[in-house]
C-alpha cells in the first residue's frame, strides 16, 4: 500500500508527519491493505493562521484494485484527530464496500437466481 502525502501551504509536510500518517493509516487499515493499492492524503488548515473549531482537514482517497476510488474527509481541532477520524471513516467505508460485494456474490449463488433450464 503506497501512501502519498499532500499538504497545503499552511501545513508543513515534514518527514515526521509523513511517518505519523503512514503509521496511523497502516494501523487502522492493516486488515484491508491487500486490497488497497494507494492512498492519497490531503491535509489542509482551513482557516490558515486564524484559530477555529475543526479547522484542520484530512481527506483520504483510497485506490482499490479493480474498483473505483473511495474518498472520505474529516475535520477536527488538530491534525492528529483529523487524520485519525478520516482513517476510521475510510476503514468503515471499505468494510461496508466489502460487505456489499460479499452480499452481492452470495445473491448470485442463490438457487433463486439460477436458470431453471440448468436444473
Amino acid at each position: 500500500m503506497q501512501i502519498q502525502l499532500n499538504t497545503d501551504k499552511h501545513v508543513v509536510g515534514s518527514p515526521s508527519l509523513q511517518e505519523r500518517v503512514e503509521q496511523m493509516l497502516e494501523q487502522e487499515l492493516k486488515h484491508l491493505s491487500d486490497r488497497i493499492t494507494r492512498i492519497e492524503v490531503h491535509l489542509n488548515d482551513v482557516n490558515s493562521a486564524k484559530a477555529g473549531d475543526d479547522d484542520k482537514r484530512c481527506q483520504l482517497e483510497a485506490r482499490l484494485a479493480g474498483a473505483n476510488p473511495i474518498s472520505v474527509e474529516h475535520r477536527a481541532p488538530n491534525m492528529e484527530l483529523a487524520i485519525a477520524g478520516a482513517a476510521e471513516q475510510l476503514a468503515r467505508a471499505l468494510a461496508n464496500l466489502q460487505g456489499k460485494a460479499e452480499a452481492s456474490s452470495k445473491r448470485r449463488e442463490s438457487i433463486r437466481h439460477m436458470d431453471p433450464g440448468g436444473l
